[in-house]
């Protein structure tokens, strides 16, 4: 096999990835703070019921855009002056749909996860938070990424994360006599305030409501396949959170919720990587270069040797974050141990679908991580039935393993047909 140039990686695609892992370290680092505070605060009956619901309203939050982020990622990346065109049906398209979506999500949280025995206000809080004000801040980040500004894309991304670090540090030493209502109203307020710095810090305002119209058919039809796969993109490793509410005691499903957040931020390298070849993929890949072949190589190549590398590593530290955590979560440093074995298959999983959503094939990423979301839910059930609280982490590994084999299998199938046309 030929080797790949050098030249693919060690320029600016390797200075974007540098500066956005330095970003996405701090948003690392931010991201772990929280998760320490809120785990200790709640204990793991209820942090294993707000893991659950707020699982679900970030799935349900994916759909809320309806892919309109992707459209404008796309559009902005060829053409930046076309920013105010997709804005002008993006706004309202997110507004309308996630509207519907918290419908949606309020009804399958009451009849569903009834056992969580979270109240109302709560409730509406997190629906919220996720249906309405996430997606809508993810719409001038996506404007950021698509002018390769991907650190201060990411910078921005971490604003309400650091929110919440703020929310749940002061929850956490008021000791209010509920606290998950009081982090779900700071949670509620982090986003709201990033959302405001967000929009006001944009060099050229959004269009004015009188300006906004709604998609027409064939806007419609671009952004469905974004929206397919965003929704999917995110369930694989959302909605094991909320299967685990479902089928666990909520302090087993606590843990585990405890042990896939660690270790689904160990996959940050991996997504500042994709960040950064994103513009040029998109740019490249409707029309195979030698260049973006090599490209999507070393990409695989990148990918496999962190994850491996973190998989081992993660192995032998897992003790440390039973220390963590503190002694309510006894049992986690098993969990983290089974949890191993999915994180090369979430690291793959994720490239694979990055690259063939630039590669115009985001039909092809949303069929992958929909047979892998079956997967997940059969082997959940037969696997927790089978082996209780470990048949989570196998579930999962299952899951993570199936979406890698049909994604890069998909990634070389699309490149091996672009190469004969």
């Amino acid at each position: 096999m030929r080797l790949p140039d050098r030249t693919a990686f060690s320029g600016p695609i390797a200075r974007a990835t540098i500066r956005t892992s330095f970003v996405l370290g701090l948003r690392l680092l931010v991201q772990t703070g929280t998760l320490l505070f809120v785990a200790r605060l709640l204990g793991p009956q209820q942090f294993g019921a707000f893991a659950g619901v707020a699982a679900l309203a970030v799935v349900l939050g994916t759909l809320s855009t309806f892919g309109m982020h992707f459209v404008l990622l796309s559009e902005v990346s060829r053409e930046p002056a076309l920013r105010r065109e997709v804005l002008r049906y993006a706004l309202p398209t997110t507004l309308l749909c996630g509207s519907v979506l918290f419908a949606v999500y309020l009804l399958i949280t009451m009849l569903a996860l009834g056992r969580t025995g979270m109240s109302l206000p709560t409730l509406i809080a997190i629906g919220v938070t996720e249906t309405l004000l996430q997606p809508l801040f993810g719409i001038p980040a996506a404007e950021h990424l698509a002018l390769e500004r991907t650190a201060r894309s990411q910078l921005l991304t971490t604003l309400p994360l650091a929110l919440r670090l703020v929310a749940a540090a002061t929850v956490f030493f008021l000791h209010p006599t509920d606290p998950l209502s009081a982090y779900s109203y700071g949670y509620l307020l982090a986003s709201l305030i990033a959302l405001a710095v967000a929009t006001f810090s944009m060099p050229a305002p959004w269009p004015a409501p009188k300006c906004w119209r709604l998609p027409t058919g064939g806007e419609i039809r671009n952004s469905a396949g974004y929206a397919a796969l965003a929704v999917t993109a995110n369930s694989p490793t959302e909605l094991d959170k909320t299967l685990a509410a479902r089928l666990l005691p909520l302090a087993s499903a606590g843990i585990y919720a405890a042990g896939t957040r660690v270790i689904g931020a160990t996959t940050l390298p991996v997504i500042a990587m994709m960040l950064s070849v994103l513009p040029r993929l998109f740019r490249e890949g409707h029309v195979l270069h030698q260049r973006t072949t090599q490209l999507v190589r070393w990409v695989l190549g990148a990918t496999c040797a962190y994850s491996f590398t973190l998989a081992a590593l993660m192995w032998f530290i897992a003790p440390i974050f039973v220390y963590l955590f503190g002694p309510k979560y006894h049992g986690l440093g098993h969990v983290m141990h089974w949890l191993c074995l999915a994180i090369p298959g979430i690291a793959l999983r994720l490239a694979a679908g990055s690259v063939l959503m630039a590669l115009g094939n985001p039909w092809m990423r949303a069929g992958f991580e929909v047979i892998g979301l079956a997967v997940m839910l059969v082997a959940a059930i037969l696997l927790t039935a089978r082996f209780g609280a470990t048949g989570m982490p196998l579930a999962l590994a299952c899951s993570e393993w199936m979406m890698t084999l049909l994604g890069w299998a998909f990634v070389f199938a699309c490149m091996r047909r672009k190469r004969t046309t």
